[in-house]
């Protein structure tokens, strides 16, 4: 006669998400990592992505894919999510965010990540409570919702808010693979 065995228990990560969050830029490309457990947050991590403005263009962009494939690696997030993109005065600045935007999303899509895009005011919102908020009142709200956690700067600060508006949304604005 065999012996029955009660199937394992389901790994903890069957339980939570890790939510990638980014806030692309050609100089310095903001990510961070919270972990949503129901309605519970907690930070795992957060960095700031800075590129060498001297390097050619496409060496800046090779640089943000590669290293926001690392953390991708080391991390190992369910999914991602990024600010919609938003036009600048300067049409050139557009343009170059445009870029930036495009080399960390084609990193998440060779991490196997699907991202999530969400406006800047439902981002705001998700976090602070209005859509016009400022910057001040999201880092305030971010020390409130992830205490303890030593954020690498303003732009690491706008991706983890990313990350925490995408829990509150359920991943659902604006997905694509």
């Amino acid at each position: 006669m065999g012996v029955t065995r009660a199937s394992p228990p389901r790994p903890l990560r069957a339980f939570m998400t890790l939510i990638l969050g980014l806030d692309p830029s050609l100089s310095c490309t903001g990510w961070g990592i919270v972990r949503a457990e129901g309605s519970r947050l907690a930070h795992v991590a957060n960095g700031e992505i800075a590129t060498d403005p001297k390097a050619p263009l496409p060496e800046r962009l090779l640089h943000l894919q590669d290293a926001v494939f690392a953390v991708i690696g080391a991390h190992a997030p369910d999914r991602a999510a990024a600010e919609e993109i938003f036009l600048n005065k300067n049409p050139q600045s557009t343009i170059k965010l445009a870029q930036a935007r495009g080399a960390v999303l084609a990193a998440c899509a060779r991490g196997g990540l699907a991202v999530a895009e969400h406006a800047a005011r439902a981002v705001k919102k998700a976090v602070v409570g209005t859509g016009g908020a400022e910057k001040a009142q999201v880092q305030a709200m971010l020390g409130v919702l992830l205490p303890g956690a030593e954020i690498a700067g303003a732009d690491a600060a706008d991706a983890l808010a990313v990350a925490i508006a995408d829990a509150h949304l359920g991943g659902q604005a604006g997905r694509t693979r």
